[in-house]
């Protein structure tokens, strides 16, 4: 099993910066991917981004792409999400997830951290 822990939410202005963290304990050595989903009240969870926890490969939601970066220490067992240029849009509850299979669905996930971008 692997246990997620988000944190670094709060509210920023557009066109702010923010960084999110997720700390990964548990069996990691053997996952798959991690990534960063979001979720807004009465809207289903959406994919934000994913790294490949060995080779850092990287994927991104159009919405996302060119704004928010994602990276992972691997000695830490930390996943980094930084969002860069905010948009109010971009407020919601973050997830932070783990996988161990390739093409499967997440397995884990973190307890969410909150983001409000104000305009």
């Amino acid at each position: 099993q692997v246990q997620l822990v988000e944190s670094g939410g709060g509210l920023v202005q557009a066109e702010d910066s923010l960084r999110l963290s997720c700390a990964a304990s548990g069996h990691t050595f053997s996952m798959h991917a991690m990534g960063w989903s979001r979720q807004t009240p009465g809207k289903e969870r959406e994919f934000v981004a994913s790294i490949t926890w060995s080779g850092g490969t990287t994927d991104y939601a159009d919405s996302v792409k060119g704004r928010f970066t994602i990276t992972r220490d691997y000695n830490k067992n930390m996943v980094y999400l930084h969002m860069n240029s905010q948009k109010p849009e971009d407020t919601a509850d973050y997830y932070c997830a783990a996988k161990y299979g390739i093409y499967t669905r997440w397995d884990y996930w973190g307890q969410g951290t909150q983001v409000t971008v104000s305009s």
